[in-house]
């Protein structure tokens, strides 16, 4: 039997460039989990154009960020922060086609870091680019500075999730 996409609640009305509901001019992607992985199809106009006809190499960064992100919220529920980052771009990134991208937790237990995987594919299937990720969980003592707001959205967002 088939695995079902299990699409992810967002939190309406951030200001999010990659994920965020009230951002004009932002990607607003939205996830879906799929087994041991979180996905989103996106697909990008011509004003994220980097060279002639393909996608700026930061939008593609963003992209992969934010499907790491997303498979750690999907999958560990906790609060954490972009450590460090590894690109590999494998092909240009079309404008204005079908494109996928794929997140997953690689890592479950390493203290106080989580490492991830994220990869973008064509409407064909081939990768397009691939990313590693490293994120730091947000410390009791660093909650303090996380605004109240968002810390409330946020647990109830990963409550709504369980």
């Amino acid at each position: 039997m088939a695995e079902e996409r299990v699409m992810l609640e967002q939190v309406e009305g951030r200001r999010c460039f990659a994920c965020g509901t009230a951002n004009p001019v932002g990607l607003k992607m939205q996830f879906y989990r799929l087994g041991n992985a979180v996905y989103s199809d996106i697909q990008l106009a011509q004003h994220f154009e980097g060279w002639e006809n393909m996608a700026h190499g930061g939008i593609i960064s963003t992209i992969l960020d934010e499907i790491m992100s997303w498979a750690i919220i999907c999958f560990r529920k906790t609060l954490f922060v972009t450590r460090k980052m590894e690109l590999k771009y494998v092909r240009p990134v079309p404008l204005n086609t079908s494109l996928r991208a794929r997140g997953r937790v690689m890592d479950e237990d390493k203290g106080s870091l989580i490492k991830t995987r994220g990869e973008l594919f064509d409407d064909v299937g081939r990768i397009l680019a691939r990313s590693v990720g490293e994120f730091a969980l947000v410390t009791e003592e660093k909650l303090a500075d996380v605004p109240q707001g968002v810390k409330a959205e946020m647990l109830n967002l990963f409550e709504r999730m369980s």
